[in-house]
C-alpha cells in the first residue's frame, strides 16, 4: 500500500474533525455516518462497474428497496388494516401467482402459434380481472384506516437490524429479475434500462400507500441504539457525562451518533474484507478478465452472462443493505428523497473520484464526495460572506449571492469530476 493511500484517509478524517471543531461534533458525526453509508453504496457500484464493467444506473431503486425492507421488518403492524384488507390481499397475491403459473404452463405446453398466443392472453386477462377484484377493495379499505396516522399495513414489529440483511435479499431478488432481462443489452442500453426500472420502483414506493404510506412518510421506526431521552433519564449516564464536563443532552446525542458510527463502520469493514477476498480469489481474476475482454473470456469457456448476473445481484444487494441502514439512521422512510441525482449520480462520482476497480478508492470516494456534497453550502457561505461583506447587508447583489449559495452543490460536483478526469483519470487510489 502506498504512503499516499493512508494519507488520503487521514486527510478525509481531518476534514470531518475540522467540522467538529468549527461547527459542532453533532454535525461532524452526522456527516461521518452518512459517509460510511455512502462508502457502502460505492463498494456495491465498484463491484459492478470497477470489476465487471456493468453500467447500473438504477442504484436509487435498490437503495429504495432496502428502505422499504426496514418498514416491513421493524414497523409495528396496523391491526385494523390487516383485519379489513389483509385477507383480500392474500387472496389477490394467490390469484396473481396462480395466473402467472398457468400462463407459463400454457406457453410451454402449447405449440407456437395463434392458439398459444390467445390462450396465454386469455389466462392473463381473466387472472388480472380476478386479481383486481380482490386487490382494489383491499387497498381502498386499508388506506381508509386513520390515513393521517396509518393508512398502511405496517410491518412485523421485529428488531430493526433484521431489516439490513432482508434489504440486501430483496434488492438481490429484484436485481436477479432485472438482470435476467436487461443484462443481455449493450452497455448504453443497459444503463437506460436500469435507470427506467429504478424509476418504476420509485413510482411504486411513492404511490402504493397501503405498503409504504407513499409521500406521507413512515415515521417513528425503531432503532438499534438507545433513545436520547432514555439516556438522559439514566442517572449512571448523566453522572458519567457530568464527570467529563458535558451536559446530558449533548452527551446523549453524541453517544447515539457514535453508536451508529460503530455499527456502520463494522458493516463497512466486513464488506471490505469480503470484497478483497473475492477480488483476490480466482473469481475476481475471472471477473477482471471478462471485463477486459468478454470475447476472449468466452472463448476459453467462461460463462460471461452468468458471471455478469452474479456480480449484478451481489452489487445490488450491497446497495439494498445501504438503503436499509440509511432508513434506520433517519428513523423514517421518506420516498420523496429517492432521486437519481442523490443516489445514482453521486454514487458514480464517488467511484470515479476514488478509483474504479479499487475497493479502498471506492470507500475514499464515498467519504470525500459525501463530505463535500454536505459541506459545500457551508463553505460557500463563508467564502461568499467574506467576498461581499464590503457591499453591506442591504445590498441586493450581496443578498443574491448569499441566496445562491444553496445551489453550489451541483457546480461543485461537476468541477470535482472535471478536475479528477483531467488530473487523476484513474481516481485517487487507482486499481493496481
Amino acid at each position: 500500500m502506498k504512503i499516499r493511500d493512508p494519507a488520503m484517509f487521514i486527510f478525509a478524517a481531518a476534514l470531518i474533525a475540522a467540522v467538529g471543531f468549527v461547527q459542532s461534533w453533532n454535525v461532524a458525526l452526522s456527516i461521518l455516518n452518512m459517509c460510511l453509508v455512502s462508502a457502502i453504496v460505492a463498494l456495491g457500484v465498484n463491484l459492478q462497474w470497477g470489476y465487471a464493467g456493468l453500467f447500473n444506473f438504477g442504484i436509487v431503486g435498490f437503495v429504495a428497496i432496502g428502505g422499504v425492507a426496514t418498514v416491513l421488518v421493524s414497523a409495528p403492524p396496523v391491526q385494523d388494516a390487516w383485519q379489513v384488507g389483509g385477507g383480500r390481499l392474500a387472496v389477490a397475491a394467490a390469484i396473481g401467482l396462480a395466473t402467472l403459473a398457468l400462463a407459463s404452463a400454457a406457453f410451454l405446453k402449447i405449440r407456437p402459434g395463434r392458439k398459444r398466443m390467445l390462450s396465454v392472453a386469455a389466462i392473463l386477462a381473466v387472472g388480472l380481472f380476478a386479481y383486481r377484484s380482490f386487490f382494489d377493495p383491499a387497498v381502498e379499505a386499508i388506506e381508509s384506516i386513520e390515513p393521517a396516522r396509518f393508512g398502511y399495513l405496517g410491518g412485523f414489529g421485529l428488531p430493526v437490524l433484521l431489516a439490513w440483511p432482508l434489504g440486501a435479499l430483496l434488492a438481490a431478488g429484484a436485481a436477479y429479475l432485472i438482470g435476467k432481462v436487461a443484462l443481455g443489452l449493450r452497455t448504453d442500453y443497459l444503463a437506460i434500462a436500469t435507470l427506467s426500472i429504478a424509476e418504476i420502483i420509485i413510482a411504486i414506493v411513492k404511490n402504493e400507500e397501503w405498503l409504504t404510506r407513499g409521500v406521507k412518510n413512515v415515521i417513528g421506526l425503531p432503532r438499534p441504539v438507545p433513545y436520547e431521552i432514555d439516556l438522559q433519564n439514566s442517572e449512571k449516564f448523566v453522572s458519567a457525562a457530568q464527570s467529563v464536563g458535558i451536559d446530558a443532552v449533548s452527551a446523549s446525542s453524541l453517544f447515539v451518533k457514535l453508536a451508529y458510527s460503530g455499527l456502520f463502520a463494522a458493516v463497512l469493514a466486513i464488506l471490505y474484507c469480503m470484497s478483497q477476498l473475492a477480488i483476490n480469489a480466482p473469481w475476481g481474476r475471472m471477473m477482471r478478465a471478462i471485463r477486459d475482454n468478454e470475447v476472449a473470456a468466452a472463448a476459453i469457456g467462461k460463462d460471461v452472462s452468468g458471471r455478469h448476473l452474479q456480480v449484478f445481484v451481489v452489487g445490488s444487494a450491497i446497495c439494498g443493505l445501504a438503503g436499509a441502514m440509511m432508513t434506520t439512521l433517519e428513523g423514517q422512510l421518506t420516498p420523496g428523497q429517492y432521486n437519481p441525482l442523490r443516489f445514482t449520480f453521486l454514487a458514480w462520482v464517488m467511484v470515479i473520484v476514488g478509483g474504479a476497480g479499487s475497493n479502498r478508492g471506492a470507500i475514499l470516494g464515498g467519504i470525500l464526495v459525501w463530505f463535500f456534497w454536505i459541506e459545500v453550502e457551508h463553505i460557500g457561505a463563508i467564502i461568499a460572506d467574506n467576498l461581499t461583506f464590503w457591499l453591506g447587508d442591504e445590498s441586493p447583489l450581496r443578498q443574491h449571492v448569499m441566496d445562491s449559495v444553496a445551489y453550489m452543490r451541483l457546480p461543485t460536483m461537476g468541477l470535482i469530476l472535471l478536475l479528477m478526469l483531467r488530473f487523476y483519470p484513474r481516481g485517487l487510489i487507482p486499481e493496481k
